[in-house]
């Protein structure tokens, strides 16, 4: 009985060396929970030691040793451990379940190999006999998708997790909500957190914050205080997190004085402030647009004895640069470094994309040099500012280098990086390099915005590639990507030149909420294409619309009517637009009376004679 009493009061490590005292050999369960007892301690090397000496002592694996010590991989985050070790499960036929696959749809999403999760939850969802998909793994695929920022993604996750018969979790709403949240999509957000409630489910803090953050977000910082209160009267306590949610939407908002307050109200809550608080605040100064804030949370964190880190020192950097104040900001940059406190890839990002803002662009090199001197790893926005800093001072052999080395060291272009070297070739007149790019973007899967594609129109018009415009207009189409001003022009341009009248007057179509943002000119150039292909109805339809929108209409406008009107003989509807201007209050000239009085003569119709001579009479006194 007193062995036994040891065996049961003792830890894996006592189990292990009564079994080899006692020269018991080790059982298939004794090795999975001194393997277990190492992977929940995060001793990860340890557990896939003993697997191993497992194997060696002839003791197979089962699939729950091996779930262990992929529980062991994810516990201690080395996530393509795990997901090289579940390669070596399937080689060796071993047929995982539900618990395998959640873990390692966890590995693939926190390794950044979304598209490798999604396509296991399918697998799961044909094999459904065998593995069928739970709560966790959809959670798991939509947090994926809330990484990614796709909302939509996220949402139909949702559905289908519902759809398929899999009741959700507080987990699972949480998570829709952070993806609604983190793109300040507010109402979502609410009628979501709503949803929770009705479903029998009662929110969380972690729940409250993110509706907290989304109304944060969307630059509503009462309606985020709201919330905050209403988490209280719930006896949901306030964490750090929700306290520092809470001192974002008001920074952001501009509203300094309300959120440096919030650390003496943490403070009586018993949550002391932490780096993050300041990191926040700082970030705040430049959303308030006063330098002289910095000091002041400076002052209250030097008074708590809250040490600054790299993220609070970047905020502090980036807060002086938005200021255009280069010399604070190497201030502050020399007093993280004499803290001690090593720069990292984003502290030098914000300092060269800063100082490319600034016109300092040698300065901005000096730092990318700094950079490579010290070994750190050069990440997208390093290169996308580095790239742009070439691209100001017209060096675009060096800006294509780098955007090559970029490729080759494994660090792919981002929409960013991309817009910077179209703009590049735009500037040296090579549409075909812009096309180029433009394919590689599509061929990359990275969705071009409407300022590159209507830069990309541009290139493309002047290299008289008009047929490639449209072909972007319907790609733009396609993708949802909405048409800006520019694109509109360019459009318009393209149709003139291939005499496309059809193209013209499905864009007049759309124009409706886009007119007050399109200026006169552009549409005049539309109003007078329309008019050369003879198609006056069209042309008479956009400047309904133009009116209806209440566009500028002056003396321009109507010159473009009146002439095209009369160049296809249609004097009556001239005459009626020559009332229209005196009804607008802009006076016709006396050539526009003169013009349309042959045409009236033609007709014989004496009554309009009679009326333009007397209009022509007035202007002569």
């Amino acid at each position: 009985m007193l062995m036994l009493g040891l065996v049961y009061g003792a830890g894996p490590s006592t189990l292990w060396m009564i079994c080899f005292v006692q020269l018991i050999p080790p059982s298939r369960a004794t090795y999975n929970n001194v393997i277990n007892a190492c992977g929940a301690a995060g001793n990860w090397k340890k557990a896939l030691e003993l697997c191993k000496k497992m194997i060696r002592n002839g003791v197979g694996p089962d699939l729950v040793t091996h779930n262990i010590v992929l529980s062991a991989f994810k516990n201690g985050s080395q996530y393509s451990e795990a997901i090289g070790y579940f390669d070596m499960m399937k080689g060796a036929n071993i047929a995982p379940d539900t618990f395998t696959l959640n873990i390692v749809i966890h590995c693939l999403v926190k390794a950044g190999q979304h598209g490798d999760a999604v396509d296991l939850l399918n697998s799961m969802r044909e094999k459904r006999a065998q593995c069928p998909p739970d709560v966790v793994t959809y959670t798991s695929i939509m947090h994926s998708y809330y990484v990614c920022g796709q909302v939509k993604n996220c949402k139909a996750v949702f559905d289908m997790m519902v759809a398929e018969g899999v009741k959700p979790n507080i987990v699972s709403y949480n998570a829709l909500l952070g993806a609604y949240a983190s793109h300040g999509m507010h109402t979502e957000a609410l009628g979501f957190f709503k949803l929770l409630k009705q479903n029998g489910l009662r929110p969380d803090v972690v729940s409250y914050t993110t509706l907290l953050n989304a109304y944060g977000r969307s630059a509503q910082p009462e309606k985020a205080r709201e919330v905050f209160n209403e988490m209280r009267k719930n006896s949901c306590k306030p964490n750090k997190v929700s306290y520092n949610a809470l001192i974002d939407a008001y920074g952001s908002a501009g509203m300094f004085k309300e959120a440096i307050s919030l650390l003496h109200e943490m403070e009586k809550d018993g949550i002391p402030p932490d780096v993050v608080s300041i990191s926040t605040l700082l970030t705040a100064c430049g959303c308030c647009r006063q330098t002289t804030k910095i000091d002041t949370v400076l002052e209250e964190a030097k008074f708590r004895g809250i040490e600054l880190n790299i993220v609070a020192y970047n905020s502090g950097i980036g807060t002086y640069l938005s200021f255009g104040d280069y010399e604070k900001a190497l201030e502050f940059y020399a007093t993280m470094m004499a803290s001690n406190v090593n720069p990292n890839a984003v502290t030098y990002n914000i300092l060269i994309s800063g100082l490319c803002k600034l016109g300092k662009y040698a300065e901005s090199l000096k730092f990318f040099e700094d950079m490579v001197d010290l070994r750190i790893p050069l990440t997208k926005e390093v290169y996308s500012s580095l790239i742009c800093s070439y691209v100001k001072q017209d060096k675009l052999a060096e800006a294509e280098s780098t955007f090559s080395y970029m490729k080759t060291s494994g660090c792919f272009p981002d929409v960013l990086t991309y817009t910077a070297m179209i703009q590049a070739y735009i500037d040296h007149g090579s549409w075909t390099s812009v096309w180029d790019l433009f394919k590689e973007m599509e061929g990359n899967a990275i969705l071009p915005d409407a300022i590159i594609c209507s830069s990309l129109m541009e290139a493309l018009n002047k290299g008289n590639q008009h047929e490639r415009v449209l072909q972007l207009m319907k790609f733009m189409h396609d993708q949802s990507i909405e048409l800006n001003q520019k694109a509109y022009f360019e459009i318009i341009a393209s149709c003139s030149m291939l005499r496309d009248w059809r193209t013209a007057s499905e864009i007049i179509e759309h124009l409706d909420s886009s007119l007050p943002s399109i200026s006169v000119g552009k549409l005049n150039h539309l109003l007078n294409f329309l008019g050369k292909c003879g198609k006056t109805e069209s042309m008479m339809k956009l400047f309904y619309k133009m009116v209806s929108a209440c566009s500028t209409v002056g003396l321009s406008t109507y010159k473009v009517l009146l002439r095209n009107l009369l160049a296809v003989g249609k004097w009556r509807k001239y005459v009626e637009v020559l009332q229209w201007m005196e009804d607008a209050g802009v006076r016709p000239t006396l050539y526009m009376y003169q013009n349309v009085l042959p045409y009236i003569w033609r007709d014989n119709s004496m009554d309009y004679v009679t009326l333009m001579q007397e209009k022509i009479s007035m202007l002569l006194l």
